[in-house]
C-alpha cells in the first residue's frame, strides 16, 4: 500500500473535495501534437513523454534564496566533500536546455559539448531552435534540474549543487511545444555517450509500452555498456498509488528515482512501480532558474538529480566502479523505513554520506539488511470527510446515554429535594 504521510493523506483528501491541485502540474509533455494545456493531465491528450516536474516557476527571476533548503540541511556537506566535490565527471543534462547565464552554472556547463537536438522552428521569432548548443532553456526545467547536480556556491544564497565541482553536457531535447519524442532521447543518449559522459540524468518519462530492443532501450543499453550511469525520475502520476512502468526509468540498469517529503515518505504524487530503486527530496526543491536566482518547484523531476549528483561523486571517487556498483552502492546505503525494498521509496531515501563511504568494496546488488524483517509502515488511517451511519449510530448512543444520566441525576435530585421539603414541613 502506498507509504504516504500524514500530511500528504490530509492532502490527497482535501483534493479530492476542492478540486485543488495537489500534485505537480503536468504542463510540458513530449509529442508532435502541440504544446501541452497547463493543468490537466497529460495522458488525457495521448502524449508520450513528460517532464516530470512543475513548471511553475517564473523566470527569468533575479532574487537569490538565501537559506539552507531543506534537502541539504539534511547533509553533512563538508563530510560528503571531504574527497571530492565530483571534479573532472561529466553529467548529460537531458531536458530543455541548460541556461549558463545563471551565475551558478556559467562555469559548470560545456558548451562545446551541448547540443540542440529541436529543429528550426520557423514561427520562434526567437530563432533559438536547433542552434543554442543545449544553452537555451525557455521553460526553465532543464536548468533546474542542473543546478541540483552542479550548481557552484555563490555569494548570498545557501544553495549549491550535490557536486559542485562536476561538469554538465546540455542536451536539449524537449521544450514547451512538445518537440521531442522517445526516439530524439534515444539520439540525446547516443550524443551523450558521443561526449564521454560518466552519467546522464532523465527528468522525463513516458507510460508508453516500450521494449528493451526499442530505440530508447537500445540507447539505454550502449550507455551502460560505456559504463555511463543512467539516472531517471519515476514520473509523476502517482496519486492514485497504482503501480506502472515509466521509460526510460523501467528499462534494466537505470536507477529509478521517486520523490519523498521532509518526512521521508513518498510524496503523494510520486509515480510507484516494481522499477522504483531510490527516492530522493522533490517537495519544495530550490535550484537554478535561467537567467538569475533560484525558485522552488516539485516533481521527481527535481529527485532525479539529486541522485545523479551523489552518483557523480561516487564517479569520481571510484573511477573503477560499474554502473551497477554505483546503483547498488546508493540503494544499500538508503535510509530505509523497512528492511528491504517496496514499490513507492524503492530502497529507501537517499543518504548521500553513506553513500561515498565505499571503502569495504562495491556491493554488486542492494539486499536487505541483516536481522528479522521490519514490518511495513502503517497505513495512515482513510479521512473521511462525513459521518458514516455506524459512526452516527454509536454518536446517538452515546448522546442517549448521556440524557440517561442526567435524567436520573434530575430525578435523583428532584426526589431529594421533596424529601428534605417534607420533613421541614412535618418539624
Amino acid at each position: 500500500m502506498p507509504r504516504l504521510s500524514r500530511k500528504a493523506a490530509l492532502l490527497t483528501a482535501a483534493t479530492a473535495l476542492t478540486g485543488l491541485a495537489a500534485a505537480p502540474s503536468f504542463a510540458y509533455a513530449v509529442d508532435a501534437t502541440g504544446p501541452g494545456t497547463g493543468g490537466t493531465s497529460d495522458r488525457q491528450h495521448g502524449r508520450d513523454l513528460t517532464l516530470n516536474g512543475s513548471g511553475e516557476c517564473t523566470i527569468p527571476m533575479k532574487e537569490q534564496i538565501p537559506g539552507i533548503p531543506w534537502p541539504l540541511q539534511r547533509v553533512l556537506l563538508d563530510e560528503l566533500w571531504q574527497d571530492t566535490k565530483g571534479k573532472g565527471v561529466r553529467v548529460a543534462v537531458i531536458d530543455t536546455g541548460v541556461d549558463n547565464k545563471n551565475p551558478q552554472l556559467s562555469s559548470a556547463v560545456d558548451v562545446s559539448a551541448g547540443k540542440d537536438l529541436l529543429p528550426p522552428d520557423k514561427e520562434d521569432p526567437s530563432g533559438n531552435a536547433g542552434k543554442t548548443n543545449g544553452t537555451v532553456d525557455e521553460i526553465g526545467h532543464g536548468t533546474k534540474v542542473a543546478g541540483i547536480i552542479a550548481a557552484r556556491p555563490r555569494k548570498g544564497t545557501g544553495f549549491v549543487g550535490l557536486a559542485p565541482e562536476a561538469t554538465i553536457i546540455p542536451i536539449r531535447q524537449n521544450d514547451e511545444k512538445n518537440s521531442g519524442s522517445d526516439k530524439t532521447m534515444a539520439t540525446a543518449i547516443d550524443h551523450a555517450i558521443a561526449e564521454e559522459a560518466d552519467v546522464i540524468n532523465i527528468s522525463q518519462d513516458t507510460t508508453k509500452a516500450l521494449a528493451p530492443d526499442s530505440a530508447l532501450g537500445l540507447a539505454v543499453r550502449r550507455a551502460l555498456e560505456k559504463d555511463i550511469v543512467v539516472v531517471a525520475s519515476a514520473g509523476n502520476d502517482g496519486m492514485d498509488g497504482k503501480t506502472k512502468n515509466t521509460y526510460p526509468a523501467a528499462f534494466p540498469g537505470v536507477l529509478a528515482v521517486a520523490s519523498s517529503d521532509r518526512n521521508n515518505e513518498r510524496a503523494a504524487f510520486s509515480q510507484a512501480g516494481d522499477f522504483v530503486g531510490i527516492a530522493a527530496p522533490g517537495v519544495d526543491v530550490v535550484s537554478t532558474v535561467p537567467g538569475n536566482g533560484q525558485c522552488v518547484d516539485n516533481g521527481t523531476s527535481f529527485s532525479a538529480p539529486y541522485v545523479a549528483g551523489v552518483a557523480a561523486l561516487l564517479k569520481a571517487k571510484y573511477p573503477k566502479w560499474k554502473p551497477h556498483e554505483i546503483v547498488a552502492q546508493i540503494e544499500q546505503t538508503a535510509e530505509r523505513g523497512i528492511n528491504g525494498r517496496d514499490d513507492f521509496v524503492g530502497w529507501g531515501v537517499i543518504d548521500p554520506v553513506r553513500a561515498l563511504n565505499g571503502e569495504s568494496g562495491p556491493p554488486q546488488q542492494a539486499t536487505p539488511d541483516p536481522g528479522p524483517a521490519r514490518a511495513p509502515a502503517p497505513e495512515p488511517a482513510e479521512l473521511t470527510l462525513h459521518e458514516t451511519p455506524q459512526e452516527r449510530d454509536e454518536r446517538y448512543a452515546t448522546y442517549a446515554l448521556g440524557i440517561g444520566v442526567v435524567l436520573v441525576a434530575v430525578v435523583a435530585g428532584t426526589a431529594t429535594v421533596v424529601r428534605d421539603t417534607r420533613r421541614r414541613s412535618a418539624r
